[in-house]
């Protein structure tokens, strides 16, 4: 029977406690909102919807095209150019997503004969283009500088090292200036995914990059999400000039995928011109992340010590972490809850998301709800 090992596959999910569903969320969920990435609260914020609304207003409700084809149009170029300003890039390029974003500079940044030395926390994404890759890759220790060294020096040719700059499990920072380093001493690029460093991170959320004073730098790339801090949708590609219009002409997921939709970019636009108005809120959601952390520890819950936005907290099993998660929901909190294969480790934890617009009290009752709910 055709796709009949399907059922097997399925089976064994709902063994192992892995088998995940879609759940729908209404326009205006009662839940307090620790599972989304919108870190600085900006997807409902009037000027951000406005943003879109208006870019589709103007532009239509598609791209209606690849990028080098119809699909860009002069927000496109707008929003690379102020992206590229905040961030202190020479250039940047826009993608549907951050998903495309990172396939496409490790893909086209890999060519066949070079090396990338990827750490074993990355993400998928990361990963995946490690994968599509005519590259070789090594896989290092997480957030090991001298793994990556090790690495290089076996190598005699093109190379380039792969990192998170906050990974998306624990919410621990890369050491992005001792990478930067190791990378220099061999004559490797350093491409970094700052998905959860932009808007939250660096001099009013200019990203770990900026913070590292890696910005501008020949031999640094950054991948971002616009689906995160600026409560969009896309990603984009930072880097020297020459290496955009590498990707313009070279990356895959570029060239033949349609071009964001006007109305994220628009709305993307106008948070970056809201953040760049109110630096604090970068700030904010640290110093919330921080406040989570510390009361969830003083409450007796295994939790990670944040470095952006993200605290994880440790759960006893994949089953455990669905239980806890879906216990927290019902008192009213939603929460993530990451299990293998989402996981490096194979560690199943809950995962909340610091947000700037959170207040004390919220603060107080989402850590209330998770100690009365815990497994």
């Amino acid at each position: 029977m055709a796709f009949g090992w399907i059922d097997e596959q399925a089976e064994l999910r709902r063994r192992a406690g892995l088998v995940r569903t879609l759940r729908p969320r209404p326009a205006d969920s009662p839940l307090l909102d620790l599972a989304s990435n919108d870190y600085l609260g900006l997807a409902r914020h009037p000027e951000v919807v406005e943003g879109a609304t208006s870019a589709a207003r103007t532009w239509g409700g598609g791209a209606t095209g690849s990028r080098l084809v119809t699909g860009t149009t002069a927000l496109h170029a707008e929003l690379e150019r102020e992206l590229a300003d905040f961030c202190g890039f020479e250039a940047a390029l826009v993608f549907s997503s951050g998903y495309a974003a990172n396939l496409a500079a490790v893909t086209a940044l890999a060519p066949h004969g070079s090396l990338i030395v990827s750490d074993a926390g990355n993400h998928a994404s990361l990963i995946d283009g490690c994968r599509l890759a005519r590259g070789t890759t090594q896989v290092v220790a997480h957030a090991d500088p001298d793994a990556v060294r090790k690495a290089l020096r076996t190598h005699d040719g093109p190379a380039v090292a792969v990192s998170d700059t906050v990974f998306s499990v624990d919410g621990d920072a890369a050491p992005l200036t001792e990478l930067a380093t190791a990378c220099r001493e061999h004559g490797a690029g350093l491409v970094v995914d700052d998905a959860h460093g932009l808007g939250v991170l660096g001099d009013g959320g200019r990203g770990a990059p900026h913070a590292a004073g890696l910005a501008g730098a020949d031999d640094v790339v950054v991948t971002v999400t616009l689906s995160k801090s600026l409560g969009s949708q896309g990603g984009a590609v930072l880097g020297p000039a020459r290496v955009i219009e590498h990707l313009v002409n070279a990356a895959r997921t570029f060239i033949f995928d349609t071009g964001l939709a006007p109305a994220a970019a628009g709305a993307a636009l106008a948070a970056l011109r809201l953040l760049r108005r109110e630096p604090e809120r970068a700030a904010r959601a640290r110093a919330v992340a921080r406040e989570l952390h510390t009361r969830l520890t003083a409450a007796g819950l295994e939790a990670v010590r944040p470095d952006a936005a993200v605290v994880s907290v440790r759960a006893p099993s994949p089953e455990g972490a669905v239980r806890w998660a879906a216990d927290c929901r019902t008192a009213g909190l939603a929460v993530g809850c990451f299990r293998p294969p989402s996981v490096p480790d194979g560690i199943s934890r809950l995962r909340l998301t610091a947000r700037a617009d959170l207040f004390e009290d919220q603060i107080e009752r989402a850590v209330e709800v998770i100690g009365e709910t815990r497994p």
